[in-house]
């Protein structure tokens, strides 16, 4: 009877603090970058959209916990509260963190309650202006007949880029055809890239396209798993799916977390908010200026997000692994 009884006044405090929320204590959402950059501008949209969608004078602030790949913000979300007033906001880093570190204080899987997944950067594969290559295939080739001579740039280990460029040297298998050079940022990895210092690099369409529309760099193929029809300045570049890459699909998203164990209510409150955020047009023009995709499928929903999560945990683990290149 005494558990019974201590059971139902637990559900009781629960249930009465889950109607209360978020009262007057503002709701922190933890972007685990500096600000300023693709994350953080995302984080500060989807605050804005969520606090105009949750209403009842809801207020919500953006925190900057950057360091080591994002993982010290990260953390402090998994060790926080549970109480729904601190919100973790990652990319791709999510998935990619568990194999880069070997000594992660959180699992991804284990230590987060999944929210939704928010929108998604396709990715696009660019040369040098001065690369004798116009299309994927010769692009490919080119690379095949210089081995060893070209490199390959990112914005260092965890970047999106890094991923980007790994994912496709294992996939075509051309792992010790180019030596990689990680820089302090994406800049100015971009900047030697169109300064011809470097051959070939992988980003976010948020990175690449001013680049590509100037002239500055050669396209060559998309890592969604078809060609983008429906971008006016991408829609002629293939697919690296449709180039023969099977399954080969990357893309940059980002997903919104909170610490294990917040209340149901509570997180049920935040999906809901969260949902009507991604429907906003404000929003939604907000993401498509960031060259983003909104999402609007079933991984907007907690099981399918973590499903997704846990799907490309097991994408990105053998490709890091494979490299033998580590974060700690």
């Amino acid at each position: 009877m005494k558990r019974l009884l201590a059971a139902a006044l637990a559900v009781t405090a629960l249930s009465t603090f889950a109607q209360g929320f978020p009262g007057s204590k503002p709701i922190s959402i933890v972007v685990p970058f500096a600000a300023g950059g693709p994350t953080d501008r995302v984080a500060r949209d989807l605050a804005e959209a969520m606090r105009k969608t949750m209403g009842g004078g809801a207020n919500f602030v953006v925190e900057n916990v950057g360091g080591a790949g994002g993982t010290i913000g990260a953390t402090k979300v998994a060790k926080a509260a549970p109480d729904g007033h601190t919100l973790l906001l990652f990319h791709i880093g999510m998935a990619a963190t568990p194999a880069l570190y070997r000594k992660l204080q959180y699992k991804p899987l284990e230590d987060f309650e999944y929210l939704g997944l928010i929108n998604e950067v396709p990715m696009t594969l660019i040369g040098k202006p001065q690369l004798p290559a116009n299309t994927y295939r010769d692009f490919e080739a080119y690379i095949r007949a210089n081995s060893g001579k070209l490199n390959l740039a990112h914005a260092g280990l965890g970047s999106a880029s890094h991923l980007c460029g790994l994912m496709w040297q294992h996939a075509v298998k051309l792992n010790e055809a180019m030596t990689t050079i990680p820089f302090g940022g994406t800049a100015p990895a971009m900047n030697a890239l169109v300064g011809g210092q470097v051959d070939v690099m992988c980003d976010q369409t948020t990175n690449t396209t001013g680049q590509i529309e100037g002239g500055r760099v050669k396209a060559f193929a998309v890592t969604t798993p078809k060609s983008l029809s429906g971008h006016k300045l991408l829609k002629d570049y293939p697919s690296l799916q449709e180039m023969g890459l099977k399954d080969f699909n990357l893309t940059i998203w980002h997903g919104l977390y909170a610490p294990k164990g917040t209340p149901a209510a509570v997180l049920a409150q935040l999906n809901t908010a969260m949902k009507a955020a991604l429907k906003d047009p404000a929003f939604v023009q907000k993401q498509e200026g960031l060259g983003a995709v909104v999402v609007t499928d079933k991984r907007m929903e907690p099981e399918a997000h973590k499903a997704f999560v846990a799907a490309e945990i097991a994408k990105l683990k053998p490709v890091i692994e494979a490299a033998g290149k580590f974060a700690d």
